[in-house]
Parts: structure tokens; sequence; C-alpha cells
């Protein structure tokens, strides 16, 4: 049975890459398969749907299970289904295969983190940071695979599930509930005494879980909605051609991995509420202008990557709040703030696309510095009370 902290922490990183593999690999390869705009929209709303049931159910069994035989489940289950997609051609059976890698990235991002918290008790900030990192990364990496090296992308979706069929291995024959980190008595019996009924009826009471939840939700839709409309903003609104705009999103994506392996490094010195409301405040700034101002193409570079850093760490540092302030229901409290996930992919990029029928691209994308200052209102308005709380329930360290 392995009880190394450090194989566990490197599996969870691992996971979370392929979380990012089986996000993007969508968009990635529906070029290859020949998919209409239409047949992509469907495979992603069947990962969503996926992805809420499971990242709901997961975390809930987090508070009351093996955190680590969770994690070999979903890896196990995520394996078959990167084997299997478009193995036959049916669009059919391919969607619900899709429903099925969206249950098991949902798995991870349901455990991952709370197991995370569970086996380190310093520095949780910059784990949760690195462990997201690793989303950005995987779906950095298997966008460069495919359309920058031009490999097959059938090939990289059996290696996929090969290498995540070495994980499963490695988290069934791993224990990770009170065996690293979880003192004899605290927070990690304390949740498995407590029912589902208990968790959900203690939650319900807590208002500043539902502002978590509606941080996250701008942080991701902000994050999924850049992801998604730079390269049409920078063709469209910029000149720039297909090749030179792919690589703008290259630059964003990479601001995001570079800002949640530094940002996380600060964690332990600067309060994490205030790191939120600092880096809301950035990205307002950034993504203002990158949008409306005339940059020339250095200058652009520059936006972008400062942007992608702005929207970086509100996640992690989020979930990382979550996390430390409700311990006895991690599991429970992380898997309602992840809802953010699904929610903020499909709102704020549908408020866009309306915005954007209406009025015009130009005024649609002034949503996103919009809704980052809402969100650094957010946590201003709250003021000293908001960060009482925080500060009281967040053990230093975090």
């Amino acid at each position: 049975m392995i009880r190394h902290r450090g194989v566990l922490t490197g599996s969870s990183y691992l996971s979370m890459f392929f979380l990012g593999v089986g996000t993007a690999v969508i968009g990635a390869a529906s070029g290859s398969i020949g998919h209409t705009p239409y047949q992509t929209a469907l495979l992603i709303t069947a990962q969503n749907l996926g992805f809420i049931v499971s990242v709901l159910g997961s975390g809930a069994l987090a508070d009351s299970s093996d955190k680590a035989r969770l994690m070999g489940s979903g890896s196990l289950l995520l394996a078959v289904s990167f084997f299997l997609y478009y193995l036959w051609p049916s669009y059919s059976v391919n969607l619900l295969i899709m429903l099925f890698i969206g249950v098991g990235i949902g798995t991870y991002e349901g455990v991952a983190d709370a197991m995370l918290l569970g086996i380190h008790q310093r520095r949780q900030g910059l784990h949760i940071s690195v462990n997201h990192f690793f989303v950005t990364f995987g779906a950095l990496g298997i966008t460069l695979y495919l359309i920058f090296l031009q490999l097959d992308w059938r090939r990289s979706m059996v290696q996929s599930a090969a290498v995540v069929g070495a994980l499963a291995v490695v988290f069934f024959f791993s224990r990770a509930d009170g065996e690293t980190g979880a003192s004899p008595g605290g927070a990690e019996q304390g949740s498995r005494g407590l029912s589902l009924r208990e968790r959900a009826r203690f939650l319900r009471g807590q208002g500043l879980l539902a502002v978590f939840l509606l941080l996250a939700v701008f942080a991701v839709g902000i994050e999924l909605g850049l992801t998604g409309l730079l390269p049409g903003f920078l063709r469209d609104l910029r000149g720039y051609g297909l090749v030179p705009s792919n690589v703008g999103l290259v630059i964003f994506l990479a601001g995001i991995a570079a800002g949640r392996l530094l940002l996380g490094l600060f964690t332990s010195r600067v309060p994490l509420l205030v790191m939120v409301q600092w880096l809301f405040a950035a990205a307002t700034v950034f993504s203002a202008v990158l949008f409306f101002a005339p940059l020339p193409p250095g200058w652009t570079v520059a936006a972008l990557l400062l942007s992608g850093m702005g929207v970086s760490a509100l996640l992690p540092l989020l979930i990382t709040l979550t996390g430390t302030m409700y311990p006895e229901v991690s599991g429970t409290a992380l898997g309602i703030v992840k809802l953010a996930v699904p929610l903020g992919g499909i709102i704020i990029p549908f408020i866009v696309s309306v915005v954007s029928r209406w009025g015009s691209f130009q005024v649609s994308l002034g949503i996103f510095p919009l809704l980052t200052a809402a969100g650094f209102v957010v946590v201003t308005a709250g003021g000293r009370r908001m960060r009482a709380r925080v500060e009281v329930r967040t053990p230093a360290g975090a």
C-alpha cells in the first residue's frame, strides 16, 4: 500500500494534466474528425453534463470514502473512455463516450484538491495552484501536440489512455485518508461522522460559500470565455492571421500557467482573499487594455500574457479558501464551488454571444472587464467582515 504523500501529490498533478487534455481534446481534434459546430457544441454539452453529476457526487463521496480509491475509479473510467473515443465512427456512440469522459474528469476535479488539502497541512495554496497549473498545461500540451506538431490525434488518445490506466493502478494501491496529514480525530474523522443530509444542512447556512461560488463563476467564465474568443478577437478586430492569432492564444494560456506557478509561491505570505481582490483588479485593467486600447504587436503580446496571469490563480485561490474554511466537509463544499466550472463555461460565453448578436463583437468583449470589476467589488464590499471570517478559519501557511 502506497502511503507516501509525494507519490499521491505527483499522481494528483498528473491526473489534472489529463483533466486538461480531456477538456481541450474536443476542440483540438474536431477539425481532424470533421465535426460541424453543432456537433462540437453537443459534445461539449455532454461532457459538461457528466462533469456536473460527477463533481457533485465525487465531492460528496470524498468526505466519506477513501479519496485515492475514488481517484482510481475516475482514472479507470477515463482511461477506457479515452481509448474508446472515436474507435468507432458513430457520432451517437462517441457522444455517450464523451459523457463518460466528463464523468472521469469531474471525478478528478471533485476529489484531487480535497485529497491534497487532506495530505498537506502547510502551503496548501501552493499545492492547489500547482494542481491547476497542470490543468492548463494539459490543455496547452494537447493543443500544441495536435495543431503545431500535426500528429495523429487518435494515437495521442491511446497514449493518454495508457498513462491514465497506470494512474488508476497507483491510486488503487494508495491510501490517502487518515494516513498522511489528517490528524486523529480531526477533520478527516469528523467528515466521516457527518451524513450527506447533515453536510447539506450545514452548508445551506453558509452564505460565504455562495459568494465563493459566484466569484468562481466569474473566474471560470472569464478564463474559458477568453480562451474561446481570443483567436477571433485577434483575427477580426486586430487583423492578425490564422497562425498568429493561435499563437496569441498560446501566449494567454502560458500566462495562466505561469501565474498559477508564480502566485502559488506567495500564498503563505499574502492573505488569500487579498490576493483574490488584487487579481480581480489586475484582470480588469489588463483585459480592458487588451480589448480597447490600440496596442502595437509587442504590447499586445504583453497584454495577452498579463491578462492570462490576472485570471490565472483566481479559481485555485477560491478552492483553497473553501477547503481550508470547511475542512470537515471539504469534498462536498469543493464540489459545490466547482459547479462554477460548467456553469461559468456555459453562462458567460452565452451572455457574450447574445451581446455580440444584438450589439457587436467589440461591445461584447466589454463583458470580461465588467465581470472582473464586479468580482473586485464583491470582495471589497465584504470588507473586514468577509476577511475576518476567512482569516479566522484559514490556517497559517495555507
